[in-house]
């Protein structure tokens, strides 16, 4: 019996393109399910009550899992006041501090709520002031901290020693914190660019552990604080070559004197955010927090003033139902925002998404923690889509499995 012969057709013919590209269409069919689906059954796997939203750049749904409630962001609500800060005050925007000299010799200063008036801060302006005042000897320091109510309280920040709790202020240094070392009845400062002062000694040996610490200050008189600032800048003036005679005290400055020296901050606003960010400081993001209001609205400051701001903000970009903010830095229980909200204003964020700390994986982030609650946001970096936007939710305290989650997303999407 014959069998007919089948003539296989040559490359390059029409009808070997036809059939090569019918054999393509054949195997794609065979393919196992898209790497898409494996990351949400993984996602599910991990994490099946987790809120996960993920959404390329155009907006486009990749994963969406229990996102329809809104959400404790914890200190992911810094990304929100980053974004306020940047489009209130602008990425160049500098907070100032300024200084005043009487008839007599007396130096007046006045706080701006300055974040990050810490000790290489005091280093650099103290020569500066030495130099404006023409005077090496001050007869002493009048502090001046009526920008800030003196009652101002933060909902979220409790009555305890930690660090994280230290009061807002318009005048404070080192974040409104004594970090020193107690050894025996001897306490010295646990930072070598930080002169110890008497008062910073007393507060500590009351109030602070043994060993190595840090305790915030004013917790029950908003004063303590600002009267640390005060000693803390006549130690750097001593440093500088010059010197306080008299008294350290709070007071207000004449209506009559002019400034001789506004100090600066030497770090832009971006900068801050930054090390905002990377730290996620809690007192860092309240006084950005309260700066929006005020320059906005004007001083004296007030969180009133800042909630008004931001609702204002938040609904010019269709954003006012879906971000409910109580302070600026996540601290609140009270704070609540939606995924498809939050993913929102990270599309708005974008242009400044290297402020946030980077995975080895290329990712950016930030997280949050309060009991009960784990957030991670930001922007991953993924093979197939690019960079994209995620949101991230869980109860309970397992912080790794965030991470677990991202990395996921890194490698399936």
């Amino acid at each position: 019996m014959r069998i007919a012969s089948i003539k296989v057709p040559r490359r390059g013919t029409a009808l070997f393109g036809w059939l090569r590209r019918l054999a393509l269409a054949s195997a794609l069919l065979l393919l196992p399910v898209p790497a898409q689906a494996d990351t949400k059954a993984e996602i599910a796997a991990l994490a099946r009550s987790g809120l996960v939203l993920v959404l390329d750049a155009e907006g486009n749904e990749l994963v969406a899992q229990n996102v329809e409630q809104p959400f404790v962001p914890a200190s992911v609500t810094k990304l929100v006041t980053a974004w306020l800060a940047v489009e209130v005050l602008g990425g160049d925007y500098r907070f100032e501090t300024r200084f005043y000299l009487g008839d007599d010799g007396l130096l007046y200063v006045r706080g701006g709520g300055d974040p990050f008036l810490i000790s290489e801060e005091l280093a650099l302006l103290a020569p500066k002031l030495i130099t404006a005042a023409g005077r090496e000897a001050f007869t002493g320091i009048v502090l001046d901290a009526s920008y800030y109510p003196a009652d101002l309280r933060i909902p979220g920040i409790e009555n305890d020693e930690e660090a994280y709790n230290a009061l807002n202020a318009a005048l404070a240094v080192n974040f409104n914190t004594i970090h020193a070392v107690r050894r025996g009845d001897t306490i010295r400062s646990a930072d070598k660019q930080t002169p110890i002062t008497p008062l910073a000694v007393s507060q500590f040996r009351a109030r602070g552990p043994k060993g190595r610490g840090r305790i915030n200050l004013g917790q029950e008189d908003s004063s303590v604080g600002v009267q640390y600032a005060g000693e803390l800048i006549a130690a750097f003036i001593e440093k500088a070559g010059g010197s306080v005679e008299g008294e350290i005290s709070i007071g207000s400055v004449p209506e009559d004197l002019e400034p001789i020296y506004v100090h600066q901050q030497s770090r832009t606003l971006l900068e801050i955010l930054a090390l905002m960010l990377l730290g996620s400081n809690n007192y860092i993001a309240n006084q950005v927090f309260l700066e929006i209001g005020a320059h906005r609205l004007g001083g004296p400051v007030s969180l009133d003033k800042s909630l008004q701001v931001a609702g204002e903000i938040l609904a010019e970009h269709d954003l006012a139902g879906a971000i409910h903010l109580k302070e600026g830095s996540g601290i609140s229980p009270e704070n609540n925002l939606t995924a498809h909200g939050l993913a929102k204003l990270l599309h708005q964020l974008a242009p400044h998404a290297d402020l946030l700390p980077k995975t080895k994986g290329g990712s950016r982030y930030k997280t949050g923690s309060i009991p009960g609650v784990r957030t991670l946001a930001g922007y991953a970096e993924t093979s197939e889509h690019g960079q994209v936007r995620f949101v991230i939710s869980l109860g309970g305290n397992t912080g790794k499995l965030r991470f677990r989650l991202l990395r996921a997303i890194e490698r399936g999407l």
